[in-house]
C-alpha cells in the first residue's frame, strides 16, 4: 500500500486555487496599457485613383490665351515623324474642374502607341460677365494653339481627335460640329488655325443645352440645372422656358446638335447614367447625363450618314471604354492621307 507524502496534500490544495487566480488576472493584465515603446506603424500609402495618370507633361501650364484659365498641359510622344494628337477638355458643369483629370487609360495608352496629348483649361462661367460661348470659345482656341505649335511640338494636324466628359464632352461636340473658325484674315496668327477635328469622343454628353430643348427631351426637371442657368445669365428658371430671341439665338449657338452637317467627324459617346423617365418631383438638374441626349444624337447622325458609336454601359465599367475610344479614333487618324 502507497503512503502519501505531506507536501503532496500541500500542492492538492493550493494548485486549484492558484488555478482560479491566474484565470481572473490574466485577463485584467492583458488589458492593462503597456509600458513598452510602442512601434508607430507606417503611414499607409496614398491610392492613387486608377484614372490618375502617373505621367508627367513635357510641357506644363503653356498659356494659348490671355486669361488666367487659358493654359494647357503637353504630352509629347517620342517619334521622328509627326504624331497624331488628342486633346482633352475637362468637364465640371462649367463652373469647376481642371485639366490635370486627364484619364491615364487613355493618356498612357495613347502615349505608348505614338500618339501626342494635350489637356486644357477654360475658364468658368459665372452668371454675369463670363457666359456661354465663353469656355467654347476658349477651347477652339487652345485648338488653334496647338496647331500653331505643329512644327516646334512635332504635330501632324490632319489627325487631331478630341474628348471629354460632361461640359468638357459638350465643348468637344461643339467644336466637332461646328462650322471651322478659323479666321484667314486675322492679325493674330493664332486665330488663323483650323478648328476642324478628325473624330470625337464623349463621356455623358449634352448635344443641346437649351432648357427648352432638354424638358422636352429628358423630362423632370433636369433643364433647371443650375449650371446651364449660370452659363445663359439667367435668373429663374421661367426665364429660361421664355427666352428673348436673343437667348433663344444663343441656346441654339452652344448647342452642338444644332451645327451638325454631313461633313462633321465621327462620334465615339459613352453614357451609364440610370435610363428610363425622370421624375417630375426630381431634383432640378437629375438626369443631365440621360442616355436620351446620345439616342438624340445618334438617330440625327444615322440620318446624316455620320458614323457613331453609341454605348450605354454600368459607371463602374466606363473607364473600360477609355481604350475602346482610343481603338476608335486611331482607325480614323489611319484612314487620314
Amino acid at each position: 500500500m502507497m503512503r502519501r507524502l505531506p507536501h503532496l496534500r500541500v500542492v492538492r490544495f493550493f494548485l486549484p486555487t492558484c488555478l482560479l487566480l491566474f484565470a481572473v488576472v490574466a485577463p485584467l493584465a492583458a488589458d492593462e496599457p503597456s509600458t513598452a515603446p510602442k512601434t508607430k506603424p507606417a503611414a499607409a500609402a496614398k491610392k492613387q485613383p486608377i484614372w490618375k495618370a502617373s505621367v508627367k507633361p513635357t510641357q506644363a501650364d503653356v498659356a494659348y490665351g490671355p486669361q488666367s484659365r487659358n493654359v494647357l498641359d503637353f504630352y509629347q510622344a517620342k517619334s521622328d515623324t509627326p504624331t497624331p494628337l488628342i486633346l482633352y477638355i475637362h468637364g465640371g458643369g462649367f463652373h469647376a474642374g481642371d485639366k490635370s483629370s486627364f484619364n491615364a487609360r487613355m493618356l498612357e495608352p495613347a502615349l505608348k502607341a505614338g500618339i501626342s496629348c494635350a489637356g486644357i483649361n477654360y475658364r468658368f462661367v459665372n452668371g454675369k460677365d463670363v457666359l456661354f460661348p465663353t469656355p467654347q470659345r476658349d477651347s477652339a482656341r487652345a485648338l488653334q494653339f496647338l496647331r500653331s505649335k505643329a512644327k516646334e511640338w512635332n504635330i501632324d494636324t490632319r489627325r487631331i481627335a478630341c474628348f471629354g466628359g460632361s461640359a468638357g464632352a459638350g465643348i468637344t461636340m461643339w467644336l466637332g460640329f461646328h462650322d471651322d473658325l478659323a479666321d484667314p484674315q486675322a492679325s493674330d496668327p493664332v486665330l488663323r488655325e483650323s478648328t476642324r477635328l478628325t473624330a470625337l469622343g464623349t463621356f455623358g454628353g449634352q448635344g443641346t443645352y437649351s432648357p427648352i430643348a432638354i424638358k422636352e427631351l429628358i423630362g423632370g426637371r433636369t433643364w433647371e440645372h443650375a449650371s446651364i442657368l449660370k452659363a445663359f445669365g439667367i435668373a429663374t428658371a421661367e426665364e429660361a422656358l421664355q427666352p428673348t430671341a436673343e437667348q433663344r439665338k444663343l441656346y441654339d449657338e452652344v448647342s452642338a446638335i444644332t451645327h451638325l452637317t454631313r461633313d462633321d467627324p465621327p462620334l465615339y459617346m459613352v453614357y451609364s447614367e440610370a435610363d428610363g423617365p425622370i421624375p417630375a418631383d426630381a431634383p432640378p438638374g437629375k438626369g443631365i447625363h440621360h442616355p436620351n441626349f446620345g439616342r438624340q444624337l445618334k438617330k440625327k447622325m444615322d440620318e446624316l450618314g455620320i458614323e457613331n458609336v453609341y454605348v450605354y454601359t454600368e459607371h463602374k465599367q466606363r473607364l473600360d471604354e477609355s481604350s475602346r475610344m482610343l481603338e476608335f479614333f486611331q482607325k480614323h487618324f489611319a484612314a487620314v492621307k
